[in-house]
């Protein structure tokens, strides 16, 4: 899954974004738009979600809990929320976070529309209550890694944040937290919109360590990340001959299945299918 965030103050940002082909276009109310243009991104942004988009998801990545802005975002997005799918909320600390959140759409939206939280994990205290996090709410959909904010809560320098191998124990701690509870994850953006070989790099390992996407700041990033989370044709046609090797094997009565001398069970199988999955093919 690609996710390309465009800010909430332009308008000319919007409306290209509303013809791009990633999976999901996140408007970001957040570290794009300055304090001063906030509400006016945040009216920008509820216009904008009546218009029909090409990606099959648009979300929204409010201001964190706490700041001036968050509960009137909340507020506004529940109240019109249009083509919204998913509300980002940034710098959760706790399951209180999302707790808050998840109580302020509620009573907004009135018995209408549902909106899907998703958080950003971007801070110590975030990766420290990742268990308390993916249990607080009910809405909760996917977790997201934010490299940038994570790396000044850390304590990283710039060449630390910038070395994919110092990040393998923390994308596998929050990859382990969503897989436990069921959700997506989502690995942060490649913040060099230059660096298109080191993104491919990053999109690559993301997807190969078992993430579900990654988010795009640039449109140009959109392709190399696709490719990054496409399977081969090998690896389709590997997964239809797991399956139709199983669908034999059931027909004949059960007992040990084996496909070019190897054991299929029910993970081979279930990795099968979210291969054909990602994939966008039917099993």
């Amino acid at each position: 899954m690609v996710s390309l965030v465009v800010p909430g103050s332009s308008e000319r940002m919007l409306t290209k974004a509303r013809t791009l082909a990633a999976d999901e276009i996140v408007i970001d109310l957040e570290d794009a738009v300055v304090a001063e243009r906030k509400p006016e991104a945040l009216q920008s942004t509820v216009a904008a979600l009546g218009d029909p988009f090409a990606a099959a998801r648009v979300s929204v990545r409010v201001n964190a809990p706490g700041t001036p802005w968050c509960h009137h975002e909340l507020i506004a997005l529940a109240a019109r929320p249009g083509r919204l799918h998913s509300v980002i909320l940034p710098k959760v600390d706790g399951g209180g976070d999302l707790a808050f959140a998840d109580r302020l759409l509620t009573g907004a939206e009135g018995g209408g529309k549902r909106l899907a939280l998703t958080a950003l994990i971007e801070t110590a205290q975030g990766l420290a209550n990742l268990a308390e996090i993916t249990t607080a709410s009910s809405r909760l959909d996917g977790l997201i890694l934010g490299y940038a904010d994570l790396s000044v809560s850390l304590g990283r320098s710039p060449a630390g944040r910038d070395d994919l191998d110092r990040w393998l124990a923390i994308q596998d701690a929050v990859l382990v937290a969503a897989r436990a509870a069921g959700l997506k994850a989502i690995d942060g953006p490649h913040l060099s919109i230059d660096d298109l070989e080191g993104l491919a790099a990053a999109a690559r390992r993301a997807a190969e360590n078992g993430f579900d996407g990654k988010w795009a700041i640039h449109p140009a990033q959109i392709e190399p990340i696709r490719r990054a989370f496409a399977p081969t044709e090998e690896q389709v046609a590997h997964a239809r001959a797991v399956l139709d090797a199983l669908a034999r094997g059931a027909e004949l009565g059960g007992g040990a299945v084996a496909l070019d001398g190897e054991m299929l069970d029910e993970p081979v199988r279930l990795a099968a299918l979210r291969t054909l999955q990602r994939a966008g093919v039917a099993a």
